[in-house]
């Protein structure tokens, strides 16, 4: 039987495809304030800007490609049962062959009505002021805003509850409730950690599991660890 790696991917791995991590140093995306863009009370102000601004992401989303990173984690899948849990909102995991993949802040890929419990539908145009979900409603991206719940949480802790390995990739573990994944790995769970900013390593993992590099290089690095020391 296969061991279960359960990776926990951010902004990181996307940015080397293009994909411009979530908060500048600055605090806005996209020069844009956070609470305008990602909150249900900007949309409810604004829902032009708010469909504009998703818009040109997933416009964006269209002339970027996977990385060597996206790729090496799909090619895993030969050797254990690989299951990622992506703070990120693109598609890249899917593009790269990755097969089973839980998004926990949304997808640019799909859109959902402003009543909650409306069917997620599949949608890569433009999302106009008027456009309509089949329940009548208007469109939104299906994207979790800040003050929302995030819906596939409790997937995410089921399948950390049953790691045998687990890896952090591209993400400072800085945004909750998604960092707080790690705390629910077995003790036997061996914790590996890509990145190059990552403080305080010792947190999560040992000294020798910590690779303070590019998603890319590092998981060149990993992928030889792991198929020399688990098969």
């Amino acid at each position: 039987m296969k061991k279960k790696l359960v990776v926990l991917s951010g902004a990181g791995i996307s940015a080397e495809s293009g994909i411009k991590t979530f908060r500048d140093y600055n605090g806005l995306w996209e020069n844009h304030r956070i609470e305008d863009v990602a909150s249900p009370e900007g949309f409810a102000r604004n829902p032009k800007l708010v469909l504009d601004f998703y818009n040109a992401r997933r416009q964006q989303l269209k002339e970027v490609e996977p990385n060597t990173a996206h790729k090496l984690l799909a090619e895993l899948e030969e050797y254990f049962d690989v299951h990622i849990i992506t703070q990120n909102v693109d598609d890249l995991h899917e593009r790269s062959g990755s097969s089973k993949i839980i998004h926990l802040h949304g997808e640019l890929t799909k859109a959902k009505s402003v009543n909650e419990n409306s069917k997620i539908v599949d949608y890569t145009d433009d999302i106009q002021v008027g456009d309509l979900h089949p329940d009548g409603s208007q469109l939104r991206p299906h994207i979790v805003w800040f003050g929302e719940m995030v819906p596939e949480m409790d997937n995410a802790i089921e399948i950390a509850s049953q790691a045998d390995l687990f890896l952090i990739i591209g993400t400072s573990m800085q945004v909750y409730p998604a960092a707080s994944v790690i705390r629910y790995v077995p003790e036997h769970c061996e914790v590996f950690v890509i990145d190059p900013n990552l403080d305080n390593p010792n947190s999560f993992t040992k000294n020798e599991n910590y690779i303070k590099s590019s998603a890319t290089e590092g998981m060149n690095h990993l992928k030889e660890i792991l198929i020399k020391k688990y098969q």
